[in-house]
């Protein structure tokens, strides 16, 4: 008590008051909610027809089911502006596919990797090629505002490069600057690798010139102060298990895993057909999909791997159509012409449909629809040859990620002689279903914009210079 006595008053305040800070972790806990703040993209967070979507949702997603709370995810509509939530305490945690940067560090607390990327430095094929920023010379390069590649390049600045230029552009979404290389309104853009390989497909004519530095860790941020170490040792936890028990290489398969399969010819010529020929068939697809309870995206999809979405297509093996029905099946699912759009479609909905069902109860989705698919086109009973086949090598046979690795199996005599069905072509199913996989994400993506929230208005124009906002460091 003495020792309290000669401690003058305001001290003790601000002491008791620090001691008072309420836990975070408690807080979610008895709240039974959790707050994260993340970006609109396809690799990060972002709405679709059944909701809220995305890897980086799923896997804050999981947390929260851990904790046994309810998960809330606010978009944030600049880098600058997560941040900015986190340091204002709005929000619990910050799950936006962000790199480990020393800038943020050293303010903010943060999880432990769960990622890594590669920051790459795109440019448009048929323009010239930089192999280095010493090579760029005076192209406009662009990169995101506040990103981790800003901070890279100002430190390269700072350091001996003080020619170094670029745009920078306020968008928490890496979409914008490819469209800007896309459309010429820019020669170079820096973008994260694991971003790029998810959207190569919707800008094809975009390569990689050169990497730009070493390979960053992608970590959560939380807010700074002693009273979120509960909250990031929790979250580390959950990482490190979800890390060990390979949970987390299966999220990363479930969004990542199609994304290498095309050529930049196939996505460039994709791409064309969904502006030129979708169109006239969107609408059937659409009605279709909806007679059969089918994602209309995943429809349009095993339309264009059948037949590039031409209603006359026939192969030399005779099967036909916008879904390349054989005669047999055609017959059996009630089609009497083959080249008519909608009897071709609602034959191969049918036909796909009646597979998923038959399926063994316990292979679940969405591994449930991948394997329907290998089986449209290779047969169910070569599916469960490979499927055995998996069992028999240590996989499990209600993983597509594993049957995959042994479809192609199904082609070797040493393998196919021992199985029941013999001889597929197991390789073209693989690559038919990553196709597919690829296509219908990208039909996904094509439908982002219009479901996202939108950025609200900018009212400090109408404000009072006193009044306007600069609280937050750049970061």
């Amino acid at each position: 008590m003495r020792i309290l006595s000669i401690i003058p008053a305001p001290v003790i305040a601000c002491l008791l008051c620090a001691c008072a800070q309420p836990d975070s972790l408690q807080h979610i806990l008895d709240q039974r909610e959790l707050v994260v703040v993340s970006r609109s993209s396809p690799t990060t967070y972002y709405l679709d027809k059944n909701g809220a979507a995305g890897f980086e949702y799923d896997l804050v997603q999981l947390f929260a089911e851990e904790l046994g709370v309810e998960l809330k995810v606010e978009p944030a509509f600049s880098l600058k502006g997560i941040f900015r939530r986190l340091q204002r305490g709005e929000a619990h945690i910050a799950a936006a596919g962000l790199s480990l940067t020393p800038e943020r560090s050293a303010y903010f607390a943060h999880s432990q990797p769960y990622a890594s990327m590669t920051p790459r430095v795109i440019y448009k094929t048929g323009h010239r090629r930089p192999d280095s920023l010493d090579d760029a010379g005076d192209l406009q390069l662009v990169v995101l505002a506040d990103s981790s590649h800003e901070q890279a390049l100002l430190r390269l600045r700072e350091t001996g490069r003080p020619e170094l230029r670029w745009q920078v552009v306020a968008e928490a979404d890496s979409m914008e600057l490819l469209e800007m290389v896309d459309s010429g309104a820019a020669d170079l853009a820096i973008i994260d690798s694991n971003e790029f390989r998810m959207q190569q497909s919707l800008y094809p004519r975009l390569d990689v010139a050169f990497d730009l530095g070493e390979e960053e860790q992608m970590v959560w941020y939380l807010p700074p102060g002693p009273e979120h170490e509960a909250l990031r040792a929790r979250a580390d936890t959950f990482l490190a298990a979800l890390q060990a028990d390979g949970r987390l290489r299966l999220l990363r398969e479930q969004h990542f895993g199609h994304t290498s399969v095309l050529s930049r010819i196939g996505s460039h010529t994709f791409a064309r057909n969904i502006r030129s020929t979708l169109p006239a068939y969107r609408d059937l697809i659409r009605q279709v999909a909806d007679e059969y309870q089918l994602d209309w995206h995943l429809l349009a999809a095993t339309a264009y791997q059948e037949s590039h979405w031409d209603p006359r297509a026939t192969s030399p093996t005779g099967v036909r159509g916008l879904m390349m029905l054989t005669t047999p099946t055609a017959e059996e699912m009630g089609v009497t012409d083959r080249l008519d759009p909608l009897q071709s479609l609602r034959g191969g909905a049918r036909y796909l449909k009646n597979i998923r069902r038959r399926l063994p109860a316990d292979i679940y989705e969405p591994d449930r629809t991948w394997m329907a698919l290998a089986a449209y086109n290779i047969g169910r009973a070569h599916l469960e040859d490979a499927r055995v086949l998996t069992e028999r090598h240590g996989g499990d046979p209600h993983l597509w990620k594993d049957v995959m690795q042994y479809l192609p199996l199904l082609q070797k005599r040493e393998h196919y002689r021992t199985l029941r069905y013999g001889y597929a072509r197991g390789q073209e199913a693989v690559s038919y279903v990553q196709n597919i996989r690829h296509y219908y994400s990208i039909l996904q993506w094509q439908d982002i914009p219009a479901t996202q929230p939108q950025r609200p208005l900018d009212t400090r124009q109408y404000l009072p210079q006193s009044l306007h906002n600069t609280e937050l460091m750049a970061l």
